[in-house]
């Protein structure tokens, strides 16, 4: 799939949901973030931007960006509404061209999984290499589909936490993995539904 393509499969996406005024924070990133200090954060893929809006809210700085015009026009003006503006930099990227310039605290991939052209372990890579020492990388996949996503596929193969981590390829000199799970939860779909659904967990903290 093209650039093109998956732009306009994105935009279609998110145009086909009611703008949210005020999304919810993932579950995962809130347990995982809680308690850190407020640094620098960079969201990839950050969607309706409910982690964008958290974030910046417990005092973070937060670069936000998703290959879709229309999520990441919502999200900033979502982010001057909440008078987040100035902790709130929201910009259309494509991960699949290059990665995100700058060293970050906390990144952040959210259900990065898409039909789309992405070499995914190429990007998380860049992402832990973009991390200062003590950061954090948090990648939460999708281990189920809930009955409101895109993707429906029955014969979908979920990859384990520990399978994107050996992908990803990570010297254990210099990152450490702290996490790589696959908890339960109960989640509320974009039209009030309700599902039990798995996620799959990784948490990389960069050591030196």
């Amino acid at each position: 799939m093209s650039t093109t393509d998956a732009v306009t499969f994105w935009d279609g996406v998110h145009a086909a949901r009611p703008a949210a005024g005020a999304p919810r924070p993932n579950a995962r990133l809130t347990e995982t973030v809680t308690g850190l200090p407020a640094g620098d954060a960079l969201d990839l893929g950050c969607g309706a931007g409910g982690d964008v809006l958290w974030l910046a809210g417990q005092g973070w700085q937060v670069t936000a960006v998703d290959i879709s015009a229309v999520a990441v026009e919502r999200l900033a003006a979502l982010a001057r509404s909440h008078g987040l503006g100035e902790r709130v930099t929201a910009m259309t990227y494509d991960l699949h061209e290059s990665f995100p310039p700058g060293t970050f605290d906390l990144i952040s991939a959210h259900y990065l999984q898409t039909p789309c052209d992405l070499d995914r372990a190429a990007a998380l890579r860049s992402a832990a290499h973009a991390l200062r020492p003590g950061g954090r990388l948090l990648v939460v996949d999708h281990g189920s589909a809930a009955p409101w996503s895109w993707q429906q596929d029955p014969d979908t193969r979920y990859p384990s936490p520990q399978e994107v981590a050996s992908d990803i390829g990570l010297a254990p000199e210099t990152w450490a993995v702290e996490r790589a799970d696959a908890p339960r939860r109960i989640a509320t779909g974009p039209d009030g539904r309700t599902a039990e659904v798995t996620d799959h967990v990784l948490v990389v903290r960069r050591t030196a």
